[in-house]
C-alpha cells in the first residue's frame, strides 16, 4: 500500500515536472514571437520617424524659400504699383492729346 502511494506520488510529480517542463517551452516561444514582433515594430516606428523628421526638414525649407519668394513678390508688387501710378499720371498729363489724334 505504501509503495503504491509513493509510486503514485512519483507519476504524479513526474507528470507535474513535464507539463511544468511544456508550459516554460511554449513560454519561451511566444517571448521569441514577442521580441521580434516588437522589434519588427520598433524598427518600422523608427523608419516612419525618420522618414517624418526628413519630410518635416523638407518642409521647413520649402516654407523658408515660400517665404523668400512672397518676399520677392511683394518688392515686385509695390515695383508694379510705382509704375502703375507713373503710368496714370503720364496718362492724365497726356489726355489733352487725344483731342488731336485720329480716332
Amino acid at each position: 500500500m505504501v509503495l503504491a502511494a509513493f509510486l503514485a506520488g512519483v507519476v504524479v510529480v513526474l507528470a507535474a515536472a513535464a507539463l511544468a517542463v511544456l508550459r516554460g517551452i511554449g513560454l519561451w516561444r511566444q517571448a521569441k514571437r514577442t521580441g521580434r514582433a516588437l522589434s519588427a515594430e520598433l524598427s518600422t516606428f523608427s523608419e516612419r520617424s525618420a522618414r517624418t523628421e526628413r519630410l518635416l526638414a523638407e518642409a521647413e525649407a520649402s516654407s523658408r524659400e515660400l517665404e523668400q519668394a512672397l518676399a520677392r513678390l511683394r518688392a515686385s508688387r509695390a515695383q508694379l504699383a510705382v509704375l502703375v501710378r507713373a503710368l496714370e499720371r503720364a496718362s492724365a498729363r497726356t489726355r489733352w492729346l487725344r483731342a488731336f489724334l485720329p480716332a
